[in-house]
């Protein structure tokens, strides 16, 4: 399964927090198979998801509703970046 990480700036960390942990519908889209890890610092947040379908993944994320719940939750959309993870080291 294929790890996503996520980075963005917000316009106000706690505004965006709340709502983040509301959009249980929208991250559904997302087929997900594992939970989402994120950490707030500052005004930017980190996000890791673990979709089953890379390609299903990013569809969804550039949807209306992904784009509609980033505006509400003062995601400044420019600086959103999405780094696939396609490499691992075993230890």
């Amino acid at each position: 399964m294929p790890r996503v990480i996520i980075t963005a700036q917000v316009q106000d960390p706690v505004k965006w927090e709340a709502n983040f942990k509301t959009h249980g519908d929208v991250f559904k889209t997302y087929g997900l198979g594992a939970p989402i890890h994120y950490a707030v610092t500052g005004n930017e947040v980190t996000i890791c998801m673990e979709p089953k379908s890379l390609d299903s993944f990013l569809k969804a994320v550039e949807a209306q509703q992904t784009v509609d719940a980033m505006a509400s939750d003062g995601v400044k959309r420019e600086t959103v970046k999405i780094v696939p993870l396609n490499k691992e080291v075993k230890v």
